[in-house]
């Protein structure tokens, strides 16, 4: 059964471990769902009734006359602010810290737009980590099974008492097993649950459109994923994921798994690795492109030992960025996605800005911002 998810307000984490099946199994005969459930109390209480409204003082017109005589005051605001979150890291994943806003330019569809606000700072993050949970790959006491919960748990002992998460599983379908909290103890309640897969399907399109529409509303929200990436019976197809990805703009942090086992599969040679070997190439190159067009950043760690350092790489970018925000010059609310660009220039010369380290060496660094957002459309 599907729960809704009252989200609050930060990321989308994905987690998808497994042992390493190259056939995908039945559904298991055991069991449709893809966790164990907690029992209901006997004597669980009934939920209260209903309240009466509170009655409002304000009546609403009988008909439209009355508003177009001017009887009743009308609001209307042609403005519009867009924020942006941006990190600027090295080629070694570190945060670039003390960038004066004069360095940084931000294009909206090629045309430069004015900064009205720039800060620099780290709060508390409201995470969803978004799991891969399937029979193809996370067989119970498998090594998948084992690695998916180890980076699960780890990510998780790395999250602030402050920090919110929830904890949602993905197959056939999503489940929703632990809604935003503060109390780690109940995310890590909602993983002992994972237990036997419900089916071996892993439809990381539906998944991942699905938690960052519910997410889109939700200011400092940010997604870590945790899967191998490899689809196999979304109903939505990846352009049209990738573009309700975009739209949403939910940072997405994706985090691959399952490169041991791939290395041993290559090593195999036979069409059969090859054409799944082809298939985990297609899978990580669509986590890359997800994770770059909203904001956020992609890993592959290939051994286990591995995981701790990625967490803390994600755990910085996540919490030390710079917030940009402007107010397009583009007015029109016609429901178009607008294209974002954010650059770190030199202001004197508008040029791309060439950072040194303290011994002179220029510094290869990158800037992650979301793709664009979609404008809004014109309120009748």
């Amino acid at each position: 059964m599907r729960r809704r998810l009252l989200l609050g307000a930060f990321g989308l984490l994905i987690v998808g471990l497994g042992t390493f099946h190259l056939v995908a199994q039945d559904p298991q005969t055991q069991s449709t769902d893809p966790v164990a459930k907690p029992k209901k109390p006997a004597d669980a209480e009934q939920p209260p009734p209903e309240k009466a409204p509170i009655p409002s003082e304000f009546k609403k017109p009988k008909d439209a006359a009355a508003a177009a005589s001017g009887d009743v005051p009308t609001y209307r605001t042609n403005a519009t602010t867009v924020s942006v979150d941006v990190s600027v890291i090295d080629d070694h994943n570190n945060f670039i810290p003390k960038i004066p806003q004069s360095y940084f330019r931000v294009t909206e569809d090629g045309v430069p737009q004015q900064i009205s606000q720039f800060g620099l700072g780290e709060a508390p993050i409201t995470i969803c980590m978004l799991i891969e949970f399937s029979g193809r790959f996370q067989a119970y006491w498998s090594s998948g099974w084992r690695e998916t919960l180890m980076a699960s748990y780890g990510f998780l002992e790395t999250l602030k008492p402050d920090d919110n998460v929830a904890i949602v599983t993905y197959d056939l379908r999503t489940t929703i097993l632990s809604d935003f909290s503060p109390d780690k103890r109940q995310a890590e309640e909602a993983m002992s649950r994972l237990r036997i897969p419900g089916f071996s399907e892993s439809n990381v399109f539906d998944a991942l459109t699905d938690m960052a529409d519910r997410m889109s509303g939700i200011e400092g929200r940010k997604a870590i994923l945790i899967a191998t990436g490899l689809d196999t019976f979304s109903k939505l197809t990846f352009d049209k994921a990738r573009k309700q990805l975009q739209e949403a703009g939910v940072p997405i942090y994706t985090v691959s798994i399952l490169q041991i086992a791939r290395i041993g599969l290559e090593s195999r040679g036979g069409m059969g690795a090859q054409m799944m070997n082809m298939d985990f190439l297609q899978a990580d190159n669509e986590m890359k492109t997800f994770s770059k067009e909203t904001g956020g950043l992609s890993f592959f760690p290939r051994f286990t030992g591995e995981y701790p350092g990625v967490f803390r790489q994600i755990q910085q970018t996540m919490r030390e960025q710079y917030s940009l925000t402007y107010h397009p010059t583009n007015i029109a609310k016609d429901g178009k996605f607008r294209r974002i660009k954010v650059e770190v220039v030199n202001p004197a010369t508008n040029e791309p800005y060439r950072m040194l380290d303290a011994k002179g060496k220029p510094i290869k660094y990158q800037v992650i911002a979301k793709a664009g957002y979609k404008a809004p459309r014109e309120v009748d």
